[in-house]
């Protein structure tokens, strides 16, 4: 199965989303890995949430890049909402809830 996941750094008061198989052994490689452009400058990065997405990684990748485009921290925070409901590409999201922020 292939998840989306979404990471918080307070240091850096931003969010980072991406895609994985296993969204907490990648959360490990973005603390360790002090040579990523983006996530690499902080290692105070939290996983916010936890979403199945397909068996299939083309779907996936679609969701992570349509969720990037949207360029919105509302629509970030907005799907961290416990409440949150997806509606068109991102309707059969599920988020895991023991990631719960």
């Amino acid at each position: 199965m292939y998840y989306i996941y979404i990471l918080y750094s307070r240091t850096a008061n931003r969010y980072y989303v991406g895609h994985s198989i296993n969204p907490w052994a990648r959360l490990e490689q973005h603390l360790s890995n002090s040579g990523d452009k983006y996530t690499g400058s902080y290692k105070d990065w939290e996983l916010m949430g936890v979403f199945e997405v397909s068996t299939i990684r083309a779907d996936a990748d679609r969701i992570e890049k349509l969720i990037k485009r949207q360029k919105s921290r509302v629509f970030i925070e907005r799907m961290l909402d416990p409440n949150f409901k997806g509606v068109g590409p991102f309707a059969n999201l599920i988020r895991l809830q023991h990631v719960l922020a």
